[in-house]
């Protein structure tokens, strides 16, 4: 009785499905082509992977509201106080959300790679380091005297930077 009464709904809800792996599918693909081709390290793959498949879980539950009959007044009303609620805790942590974006930035046009040893031009903290990690929220950045300094992904957007030495780990490695 349930599945006659609700047929059409549920076939539209398994095509959305469909689609949107087919969709989840091509995008992965293209993400770990645009990385392995950068040289991007395999755990910054995965991790924008994520992103784009939890953007992709939050697009198809609103698709699936519509398509079992929730108006559009009702997704505006329960959207409004969601989005009021969450904008006042998102304000309070907004310096997260700056370095997540700065991550997926940093991913697509990040000029410098693991290894890399550059120059951070900052008046009151200039560092030179080699990058050790590239994570969601901050670079691992070792000192020449070894100490490891982590480096919020959205400074290193807003500073001046210098390359000083490609792959300077592997460099390093040689001359053992």
């Amino acid at each position: 009785m349930f599945f006659e009464a609700y047929q059409d709904k549920l076939i539209k809800a398994f095509i959305l499905l469909i689609i949107l792996l087919i969709i989840r599918a091509i995008l992965k693909t293209a993400i770990t082509k645009i990385g392995r081709n950068s040289g991007i390290n395999e755990a910054r793959i995965h991790l924008i992977n994520r992103y784009t498949t939890v953007t992709l879980v939050l697009i198809s539950l609103l698709f699936g509201a519509f398509i079992f009959g929730v108006k559009f007044e009702d997704m505006a009303l329960v959207f409004s106080s969601v989005f009021a609620v969450i904008g006042i805790g998102l304000f309070a942590i907004w310096s997260i959300l700056s370095n997540i974006t700065s991550g997926v930035i940093m991913f697509f046009s990040f000029p410098y790679k693991v290894g890399d040893k550059i120059q951070i031009h900052d008046k009151d903290f200039p560092i030179e380091a080699i990058i050790e990690d590239i994570r969601a929220f901050q670079l691992h950045l070792r000192l020449d005297n070894g100490d490891l300094i982590t480096y919020p992904n959205n400074l290193i957007l807003q500073k001046p930077v210098t390359l000083i030495k490609k792959d300077a780990i592997d460099d390093g490695h040689d001359a053992l």
